[in-house]
């Protein structure tokens, strides 16, 4: 029972490593491809890759596609990621912050 148990949590955690890869390196494809007409096939390219390995069953295989995938997302990522300009981070964050209570 315990052997079946850890491989259902080994499999849920991969899955879940696989979806956080997926949505980041999606998101970082959007840092290089700024207009939608360029960052669509780019999406498609990704989502190939992706899929490519959808069919792997051994756990330890998997384990190292993934640990391949973030290598290459680490090695590739913008160095200059585009920020929304009134998230943390961007250049209008807190740029007119609300006065204080009493002078409301």
């Amino acid at each position: 029972m315990s052997g079946a148990a850890s491989y259902l949590a080994r499999r849920a955690a991969q899955k879940e490593r696989v979806r956080i890869l997926y949505r980041r390196a999606l998101k970082d494809t959007l840092n290089w491809a700024v207009h939608r007409h360029l960052f669509y096939p780019d999406a498609d390219a990704l989502r190939e890759r992706f899929d490519a390995n959808n069919n792997v069953e051994d756990i330890d295989t998997i384990d190292r596609v993934i640990a391949d995938g973030e290598s290459q997302y680490n090695k590739w990522r913008h160095p200059d990621p585009y920020i929304v300009p009134w998230a943390p981070g961007g250049s209008k964050f807190t740029r007119n912050p609300t006065s204080p209570a009493g002078l409301r």
